[in-house]
């Protein structure tokens, strides 16, 4: 490959990255305006935006973009009503983190782990099944009469962010309610982020 190609090849991928980082910033500055505005008495040192349009799951630490997850929202669009299979929308936390020793495509249940491993299915298909594997984070809602209380409460209803063995449908919405994730990137975030992290979810 001749020189000038290369250069042109480099040019052209920091101008993708510049561009992605610029967006990026964007977003982030005119989501933290709104998240100041709405919950005025807390702090967003940390936290994880659900962007449903995007099927995109952000880590934000520091007002910056620190990962990108590609996920599935459910199959049914938005809505907090217990019974719905639809993903809630609004603030939540982290009330629980499961499967720290669970291996790669572990499957678990009713937060358990079962001792079995599924097989990841790659092509854009439905099993027919909706596992969990590797990692679960509970979300427990933390808006009253919207994601707490009552049948829309998300905690009761087990809304989860978990990885799933259906990973061919990750990007588009394919679940039953939950945040699906690819397993290694469900590892991955498991791994940076606390129980009682903010996790805020909108319909961009």
């Amino acid at each position: 490959m001749k020189k000038p190609l290369i250069i042109l090849l480099i040019f052209s991928m920091l101008s993708l990255s510049f561009e992605k980082d610029e967006a990026n910033n964007s977003m982030i500055e005119f989501l933290m305006e709104y998240l100041a505005i709405k919950y005025s008495d807390k702090e967003f040192d940390t936290f994880l935006y659900v962007a449903v349009k995007k099927q995109k799951l952000y880590l934000v630490e520091n007002n910056e973009v620190t990962a990108t997850y590609s996920i599935s929202t459910a199959k049914n669009g938005l809505g907090n009503e217990a019974g719905s299979f639809k993903t809630p929308q609004g603030l939540h936390r982290i009330a629980e983190k499961v499967g720290a020793d669970v291996e790669p495509m572990g499957v678990i249940k009713q937060k358990v782990s079962t001792g079995k491993k599924a097989k990841a299915v790659k092509q854009a298909k439905t099993t027919g099944q909706d596992l969990i594997t590797s990692r679960v984070l509970h979300l427990a809602g933390l808006e009253k009469g919207i994601n707490q209380g009552g049948d829309v409460d998300s905690y009761s209803r087990g809304i989860f962010i978990h990885g799933t063995h259906e990973e061919g449908l990750i990007g588009t919405p394919a679940s039953k309610g939950c945040i699906r994730m690819k397993n290694a990137d469900v590892i991955n975030l498991f791994q940076r982020i606390e129980v009682g992290t903010f996790v805020i979810i909108l319909n961009n």
